[in-house]
């Protein structure tokens, strides 16, 4: 499958995770919530044990690994699964465009990844698109504190990147599907001492919406979308899997269109060109990338000394 083709059905699915984590959150504990997602991720994964021991340890890996199992879904879950409880799902995706920036300098300083005029030119789109649709975008019931849900969602996004450039180093040598699982029990191990503080529901609580979508979110949500995501960037540049990020408010506001009956103006709609356009153009960097490397490889041969 193209990576360009997994990274729209990832983003697709993060996009329409804000709407089933609302859901969710309406009813149980944020703390709850997710962490019947990462088990649900994690006994999923257990069914698919033959796949997820595919990996080739090497040393100094470890450093990696817990960066990237601390920082998603650890952290990130925490952040924003409290985002949500004081922002609206559609802000809360537009915060997300902030996500290619940050991506772009931690590869830059760790991966010393090359930054082209193309990616900067479809951030600087891609940001100004989100920009727009934010201020286009009518104020929601949603959000009882969205200066504080905003900030929490950012700082799930330094979260999220950190993830995507560890992924980006350990993706050669690991299957997506033994980073999704080592997600799983990680977040598992991670949120179960927070039952500890919260009340659990009682049985004549349950909500039959909410419980499905949090089956969704550790299903089709974490094991299909950072699947495909995890797949989708050992092919091609962090950089340009990041700058796919953009989609996910687009394909939220469209979802919460369709599902909640929310109405996009033609401005919205023109944010979203916008942003569609952005990334793009950003598809430019990875050709740029590739014909870099080539041609970096091809002076390597020239001047390779002959053998006698």
């Amino acid at each position: 499958m193209p990576a360009s083709l997994c990274l729209i059905i990832a983003t697709f699915l993060w996009g329409s995770s804000f709407i089933a984590l609302k859901y969710a959150i309406a009813i149980y504990d944020p703390a709850l919530v997710i962490f019947l997602r990462m088990l649900t991720t994690l006994l999923l994964s257990l069914a698919l044990w033959r796949y997820v021991i595919r990996f080739q340890y090497l040393p100094g890996d470890w450093r990696y690994l817990v960066a990237m199992s601390l920082a998603e879904p650890c952290l990130y879950f925490l952040f924003e699964g409290h985002a949500m409880q004081y922002t609206s799902a559609s802000q809360a995706g537009v915060i997300v465009s902030c996500l290619p920036i940050i991506v772009a300098l931690l590869a830059f300083f760790m991966l010393k990844e090359y930054i082209s005029k193309a990616i900067v030119v479809g951030f600087t789109l891609c940001i100004g698109g989100s920009i727009l649709l934010t201020f286009l975008s009518p104020s929601s019931e949603q959000a009882p504190n969205p200066l504080l849900g905003n900030f929490l969602e950012l700082m799930a996004m330094v979260c999220a990147a950190f993830y995507t450039v560890s992924v980006k180093h350990l993706a050669a040598r690991y299957s997506p599907l033994t980073l999704i699982a080592l997600q799983g029990v990680s977040g598992s191990l991670f949120f179960a001492p927070f039952l500890l503080f919260i009340d659990l529901p009682s049985e004549n609580q349950h909500d039959l919406t909410a419980l499905l979508s949090i089956l969704y979110l550790g299903s089709c949500v974490t094991l299909g979308g950072y699947g495909m995501y995890n797949y989708a960037i050992s092919k091609v540049s962090v950089l340009t899997a990041a700058a796919y990020s953009n989609l996910i408010p687009i394909f939220t506001l469209i979802l919460s269109a369709i599902m909640l009956g929310e109405i996009l103006t033609l401005w919205q709609w023109f944010s979203i060109a916008v942003v569609f356009a952005g990334v793009m153009i950003s598809q430019r960097h990875q050709e740029l990338v590739v014909d870099i490397a080539d041609e970096n490889l091809s002076v390597a041969t020239c001047n390779k000394p002959k053998q006698p």
